[in-house]
């Protein structure tokens, strides 16, 4: 499935992307490119960064917003490095918590060392834009050859340190019409609105949805609401869970639905709460799917195998993976990409759930 994907909201400046190199720090932003725009020399700027003490606090404030306009990243690794590879990828997921990001990674790192690259890992965490923008920071001061991402939302400091590294970068798990390098994923947006246009024609008395409160999975939910809205059916409850969601969030919401008298069917935005619904209603004597009908999101392993069986929206990781993996041993061998943005689309799979 082609879906539209969904503009860049955290970029307005929409600035054209330059072409990289496809060797790591060809081009990149240094630390004399920053003297020249304050008109200091590149001593100066070095004692800003290492001993701010040592200057006065009016200069000091003019080299850091050339630091933040530019994108300066400080090298930690300058002068035995600066005409070779690290031969590092960095790969920076949200948590390894959710076997989708756990996997994907392994599937990649396992790609990349075939050729001789190793995976340097970061924890963004959610929201990933708060801990991002300094992670990124301090990965791109030890030099990596490209960099994996997860999502396409990122502060605008974060996308001036990225296009000024000019290594090649792969965002995962979304689409943009304008990823700052290439891109490799599917519409979140769509997964929600095939999910309702599933479910409306089965006559539920009801709809709710269950989500993580990360952007992805909201925007999901977003999806899935309006679809519904837009059938004139009335607007689903909506319940939002810290991220990473697990069994036991899914089986405490549907309990407060439940209680509240809700019979109708959940979307839920991964496989984990949908498994807690499951085993919550049961659990009262309640009957999936007559009671209460469930579709999770990821498609695990247990999904085929729980009694009853889940419904749940498949993304094939392997796919995301190895064409992630693909696009930056290309781009780091120097090749061009055919294609920058790929959607890999996703698939639901209907069992005992719906």
């Amino acid at each position: 499935m082609h879906d539209q994907m969904p503009p860049d909201e955290d970029d307005p400046s929409a600035a054209p992307r330059p072409r990289r190199s496809a060797r790591a720090g060809s081009g990149r932003v240094t630390l004399s490119d920053v003297a020249r725009r304050v008109g200091v020399s590149a001593m100066t700027v070095s004692r800003v960064m290492n001993q701010p003490d040592t200057v006065s606090p009016e200069v000091r404030e003019k080299v850091r917003a050339a630091v933040d306009e530019l994108g300066y990243v400080p090298d930690m690794l300058a002068g035995g490095l600066a005409s070779s590879r690290t031969r590092l990828v960095a790969a920076i997921v949200p948590t390894l918590a959710h076997m989708m990001f756990a996997s994907t990674v392994q599937i990649v790192a396992d790609r990349l060392a075939v050729e001789g690259y190793q995976v340097l890992l970061g924890l963004s965490g959610y929201p990933e834009t708060v801990r991002e923008e300094e992670l990124i920071r301090a990965v791109l001061s030890r030099r990596p050859d490209a960099l994996y991402l997860t999502g396409t939302l990122h502060s605008a400091a974060t996308r001036r340190q990225l296009r000024a590294a000019r290594i090649p970068v792969v965002e995962t798990w979304d689409l943009s019409r304008r990823p700052i390098d290439m891109a490799v994923g599917f519409s979140h947006r769509a997964v929600g609105e095939a999910v309702a246009r599933r479910l409306l024609p089965k006559g539920f008395p009801a709809h709710a949805v269950v989500t993580a409160g990360d952007e992805r999975a909201l925007l999901r939910a977003e999806g899935f609401i309006d679809t519904v809205v837009k059938a004139g059916e009335a607007a689903p409850i909506r319940r939002v869970t810290p991220a990473p969601t697990n069994v036991q969030m899914g089986r405490e919401t549907i309990a407060e639905l439940l209680d509240a008298g809700f019979r109708g069917a959940v979307s839920c935005s991964s496989d984990a709460l949908a498994l807690g619904i499951v085993t919550e209603v049961t659990a009262r004597g309640l009957k999936v799917p007559d009671d209460v009908a469930v579709i999770g999101f990821g498609d695990f392993d247990y999904a085929a195998h729980t009694a009853p069986r889940l419904s749940s929206v498949r993304v094939d990781r392997q796919l995301v993976a190895d064409t992630a993996a693909a696009m930056l041993l290309a781009r780091l061998a120097g090749r061009d990409v055919a294609e920058p943005i790929v959607d890999v689309g996703f698939e639901i799979i209907e069992r005992e759930t719906t």
